[in-house]
């Protein structure tokens, strides 16, 4: 059963665990880039290109989760 909000959607939630695997690897791929680009901020902090990157690398690391949530809402209560 539903929750009360429809909140609750297990079949959107397995059907993203595969993909949200796959963002999960995407993810590690951001935070080797943000580590790096943290640290070319560091010794160049007026390089914007890395601030984007920065930036970039922050998105890749929240993919898993929107992944899931997107997954979640595909599925009708």
């Amino acid at each position: 059963m539903c929750c009360g909000d429809c909140e609750c959607r297990p079949l959107g939630w397995l059907l993203g665990l595969p993909f949200a695997f796959l963002a999960l690897l995407v993810s590690i791929v951001g935070v080797v880039i943000w580590i790096v680009g943290l640290l070319l901020s560091c010794i160049c902090p007026c390089c914007l290109c890395v601030t984007i990157v920065v930036e970039l690398a922050i998105e890749l690391i929240k993919a898993p989760l929107h992944v899931m949530k997107w997954f979640t809402e595909q599925i009708p209560c």
